[in-house]
């Protein structure tokens, strides 16, 4: 048996870190005697080992805890896999912006990557004449869905969001998509539709100002998206904030942009 600074000696340990390991019911000395002296036995040189490892690789002390109960161990590791992952790809975006900051350029836009929720949503899709249409298109669904549904509700915080749908951008005759996040499915017409839409992955920005130049907002983000070579999975959506409806400036207008990503 080693008292506890030979033992911290041998396991290269603080005395300090045995005692936060014992209080924390990771690694219980194998003797206490009378005058409150701590002993180890060789074999729980192992144990200390494992416990550092463990820390050193991120997992939290009630993680070790569960590990060394032998609780979902192969589960638990694969969970810390993704959270590592996860953290190296929001590190890797945050490294792009230090870049693009040390390249001399102002930072007018910040991407962030974020988790839309899971949501039940009508929609409507049609053709837009030009994009002055756009105003009377959400009203006139909103409209559509109450008629069929009066007992639909918007969910809090509101959320809803419009997709254009052609593969490029065009000014006139434009398929468009509008969706609004509501509290349960409903019933469909030949125009308004329901469907739940599963919780994804995407990077957003926020853009400040007319809708005339959110052509530079996209450019930005999808800039982000190639140089951090992350995948687009699903259409563009934009969030619209504040606008027309409570603004009456433009550049006060605030548009959210949304991209699923994987």
């Amino acid at each position: 048996m080693y008292r506890i600074g030979q033992f911290s000696k041998l396991s290269k340990t603080t005395i300090k870190a045995l005692r936060f390991y014992e209080k924390k019911e990771l690694l219980a000395p194998s003797f206490i005697d009378e005058n409150g002296y701590r002993y180890y036995d060789a074999s729980k040189l192992i144990d200390v080992a494992h416990i550092v490892f463990l820390r050193q690789i991120g997992f939290s002390i009630q993680e070790i805890k569960d590990l060394m109960k032998q609780k979902n161990f192969e589960e638990m590791l694969i969970l810390k896999q993704k959270e590592i992952r996860n953290d190296l790809d929001e590190n890797m975006i945050k490294l792009s912006k230090i870049q693009y900051l040390l390249g001399g350029r102002s930072m007018k836009y910040e991407v962030i990557v974020k988790e839309l929720p899971e949501v039940i949503v009508y929609y409507k899709e049609g053709i837009l004449k030009d994009y002055s249409c756009l105003g009377e298109f959400i009203v006139q669904s909103g409209k559509e869905c109450l008629e069929l549904n009066p007992d639909i509700k918007c969910i809090e915080p509101d959320y809803c969001f419009s997709e254009y749908l052609d593969r490029k951008y065009v000014e006139k005759n434009i398929k468009y998509r509008y969706s609004q996040a509501v509290n349960k499915i409903g019933n469909d017409s030949e125009f308004i539709k329901f469907k739940k839409l599963n919780k994804v992955k995407a990077v957003s920005l926020y853009h400040k100002g007319s809708y005339a130049t959110l052509s530079e907002a996209y450019g930005f983000i999808l800039d982000y998206i190639q140089k951090n070579n992350l995948e687009i999975i699903d259409n563009p959506r934009e969030r619209y904030i504040d606008g027309i409806w409570n603004k009456d400036n433009e550049d006060d207008y605030l548009t959210e942009i949304q991209i699923p990503i994987k």
